[in-house]
């Protein structure tokens, strides 16, 4: 992942959707490699690397989780059709969205 897109989400992070969340979003970018976000309660640090043991793992291109993030693609549809595949929590992959929203 850029540190472009990087910068995006960290932008729109809403900490008031994650008070109280410990969680790991593990990132496997099939265009830029892996990057893992740790929110914790209300605070979002981003690495490069790979986490040890990620809440919910994702798997996808970067112009994917754009498309998920602008709202141009529906994150089941994209689950649906292979382009994002997830282990782990899944349905924390659904609260992206309210994490960084777009303004």
């Amino acid at each position: 992942m850029s540190t472009n897109t990087l910068d995006k989400l960290k932008a729109r992070f809403n900490p008031e959707a994650a008070e109280g969340m410990n969680e790991i979003f593990q990132f496997h970018f099939s265009d830029a490699g892996s990057h893992y976000l740790h929110i914790q309660d209300g605070t979002l640090d981003a690495q490069e690397g790979e986490h040890d043991d990620p809440s919910v793992s994702l798997s996808l291109s970067t112009e994917t989780l754009k498309g998920i993030m602008s709202g141009d693609i529906n994150g089941m549809t994209a689950f649906m059709t292979g382009k994002l595949k997830a282990t782990g929590n899944v349905m924390l992959a659904t609260k992206l969205t309210s994490l960084f929203p777009s303004k």
